[in-house]
């Protein structure tokens, strides 16, 4: 997969912006502030994953506008596509393909694959569940349009079964917990199948996490991923009866898919709690290596690779066994220096100032 070009209009910070992109290696270079970042968030937004930043729409859009667009060519498996999003500050972002809509966005997955390595992937060993979560979500919807049909049915069914408990209250009558049978019914369907998924997904991350955090870390450390559900011993249907009371009272569904976590452990030991920062950085990075490999694998395609300002956060070593890891794909890499480590060295560069390329 490549992408030839991209057109960003009053996105973020730039105003009108259209770049050639090298089928290798691009390098992004530009004080910090300027939209370096913001143009790999661009890129990025082409697979209908949604900002790596955690970006609403509404700050997408350059202030004062009303709505952005972002365009790109792709292509990939021997065919061209022409990829447009329109980004409204107030309302649904709309994409098509070809001059075809999609269903939705997430179905961009099937044109466009990217995996991003920025600084804040540190949280995926030190943030909260949702972090993990998010992570192994995002991996099965990329290379999966099952998996996303089924991750939609899961939240409408969440979101329903959370309101009828709102409603109901301490004390439901019969309707209401004839309803509440028929949601936690189909709750607990999709939800097995959601975890299921997901710890087939740990099994498959795992031996090539663990094979890109010894390239990093130069050393033999046991790295392991699992599937964290404690309700799936007994079932979910088992659980959502147990915590059902509870689930009244506190008007949520405490039990489920939606709460589980992904557990990383160094040396038997939980990462969040006592690997040291840099082993918590290499552990992102290796989770991200074996991302794309997984998606490569899965989508028949090389996703892209798009690297914001991590080397600068990396000792020497790391910074150059990293470079040793990276995979053979189109990649785009973003520096305030304009230094990168040797053997990244970019085919192409572009000078980003003040959200628009300078031209030298």
């Amino acid at each position: 997969m490549i992408i030839a070009w991209l057109s960003i209009e009053n996105f973020r910070n730039h105003r009108s912006t259209r770049v050639s992109l090298d089928a290798e290696r691009t390098l992004v270079v530009g004080p910090n502030g300027h939209g370096k970042t913001n143009l790999l968030e661009a890129v990025a937004l082409l697979d209908g994953s949604g900002s790596f930043r955690g970006a609403s729409a509404e700050t997408l859009v350059r202030s004062g506008c009303d709505r952005a667009f972002v365009r790109a060519e792709i292509r990939r498996a021997r065919r061209t596509h022409l990829v447009e999003m329109e980004i409204a500050a107030a309302g649904r972002t709309r994409a098509q393909v070809n001059g075809q809509r999609v269903r939705s966005l997430r179905d961009l997955a099937d044109v466009a694959s990217t995996v991003v390595f920025c600084p804040a992937d540190l949280s995926i060993a030190t943030g909260g569940p949702s972090v993990r979560r998010e992570l192994l979500d995002d991996v099965l919807s990329g290379a999966d349009r099952d998996y996303r049909a089924m991750r939609l049915d899961f939240e409408r069914v969440l979101r329903q079964r959370n309101n009828l408990l709102k409603q109901a209250g301490h004390r439901p009558d019969d309707e209401a917990i004839a309803t509440l049978d028929v949601w936690d019914a189909q709750f607990g369907e999709v939800g097995e199948a959601i975890a299921q998924r997901r710890d087939a997904l740990c099994t498959a991350l795992a031996s090539p996490a663990r094979d890109a955090y010894h390239q990093l870390a130069g050393c033999a450390v046991s790295l392991e991923l699992s599937y964290g559900a404690e309700w799936r011993e007994r079932g979910l249907a088992v659980a959502l009866a147990r915590a059902r009371a509870d689930d009244l009272r506190r008007g949520t569904t405490t039990v489920g898919p939606h709460r589980d976590d992904m557990t990383i452990c160094l040396d038997g030991l939980p990462a969040r709690t006592h690997a040291s920062q840099g082993e918590q950085r290499s552990i992102a990075l290796a989770l991200r290596l074996a991302q794309h490999r997984y998606a490569a694998q899965y989508s028949e395609t090389e996703p892209i690779v798009l690297l914001d300002d991590v080397f600068s956060e990396l000792d020497e070593g790391r910074a150059r066994r990293l470079v040793g890891c990276l995979p053979a794909a189109q990649t785009v890499v973003t520096s305030a220096t304009g230094h990168v480590p040797p053997g990244i060295e970019a085919h192409s560069e572009i000078r980003i100032h003040d959200g628009e390329v300078v031209v030298r």
